[in-house]
């Protein structure tokens, strides 16, 4: 049972009726973007990808993947916005990792909503 306590506050009853979860509508909002940015194969190839690597340029992203750069662009930018993928700069290089922090704080928000 959902009940709304505070303008940004959902509180979460467990059937038992006893305990509770509050869930801030901010942080819930940007964990289902989150969710929303893995959900996708191609994206979770690319997290993949980038697991193994550890840093890689979209160059490098869209010829081990065999996709078009401008694909591998729109993926990548919907992966930085949800903060999934972090990029460093080395010269006119720009690199792309995971985002292990983000990756742990979605996962506890999950782990705290089961």
């Amino acid at each position: 049972m959902a009940t709304k306590t505070a303008k940004d506050v959902l509180v979460v009853t467990k059937e038992n009726g006893k305990d509770e979860i509050k869930l801030e509508y901010s942080k819930l909002k940007k964990a289902l973007l989150n969710l929303r940015a893995v959900n996708h194969p191609l994206r979770k190839q690319m997290l993949t990808l980038l697991e193994e690597q550890k840093k890689l340029t979209v160059t490098e992203i869209y010829v081990k993947l065999r996709i078009e750069q401008s694909v591998a662009s729109q993926h990548l930018a919907i992966l930085r916005k949800a903060e999934i993928v972090e990029t460093s700069r080395n010269g006119k290089f720009i690199f792309y990792s995971v985002n292990k922090n983000r990756i742990n704080e979605v996962s506890v928000l999950i782990n705290d909503l089961a």
